[in-house]
């Protein structure tokens, strides 16, 4: 899909770490969009032939994908953050963009973290372990939705994604990419905030407009329902 007319657009070199569902659909829509992209994931890129053969991206290793980039994705199951490589992050420079969009789904797939369930924000927990500033994003959409459901800006029920972060300027590269995609970005205030956004809140899976979304956030309750949290 091209982009929206009156997107502001500016040519990114973005690596994506994951291939899976919203990996994917990142990687098609960013080449879409004219971004150069690198995908990488736990296979290595042989495993990734055929996305790069759609899509025009280029196939990489972890460390390939995070080196010399404007932005960087990380969409990997939250039990699989420990095993990236380590100080896969040292050498990036601090006002390089990373993104999480992880969740944690302790019963369905992660298993006990002990940092998320003792408090910590999930994407607090996954800046920790990585060693460099994150903001989260694009957690609480389907992968599927967000492929097929982007608008152009000021359409009637155009999709708003919460934007988590702590920098103001890294929010706002990312809001401005929400907007390319077709939806608008909603400031949700800062990591510490960005449980207002992971599963069993009101925004997660929602598909709300912005004001919408901002009333979710405004709903949203720390305390984990049992079924988000380690049996």
């Amino acid at each position: 899909m091209d982009s929206f007319p009156g997107c502001i657009q500016s040519h990114m070199k973005i690596g994506i770490i994951g291939a899976g569902h919203i990996g994917g659909t990142l990687t098609r829509k960013l080449r879409d969009l004219g971004h150069e992209v690198e995908v990488a994931n736990s296979r290595g890129p042989e495993s990734l032939k055929e996305l790069a053969n759609e899509t025009g991206a280029r196939p990489a290793t972890v460390q390939q994908a995070v080196r010399d980039k404007d932005l960087i994705v990380v969409t990997i199951p939250e039990k699989n953050i420990t095993d990236l490589p380590a100080g896969l992050f040292r050498d990036v420079p601090k006002q390089t963009v990373v993104v999480d969009t992880g969740n944690y789904y302790p019963r369905q797939r992660d298993g006990r973290i002990a940092g998320i369930e003792d408090g910590v924000a999930e994407s607090r927990w996954m800046e920790q372990q990585i060693g460099h500033p994150v903001v989260k994003a694009f957690n609480n959409i389907y992968a599927q939705h967000l492929l097929e459901s982007g608008k152009p800006r000021g359409a009637k029920d155009r999709i708003a994604l919460p934007v988590s972060g702590d920098d103001p300027a890294a929010k706002a590269v990312v809001i401005r990419l929400v907007d390319e995609l077709g939806f608008d970005g909603i400031d949700a205030g800062g990591l510490d905030d960005s449980w207002r956004q992971q599963p069993g809140t009101p925004v997660y899976s929602s598909d709300y407009d912005a004001a919408g979304v901002r009333r979710a956030l405004g709903k949203a309750r720390r305390e984990r329902a049992p079924e988000w949290r380690a049996a």
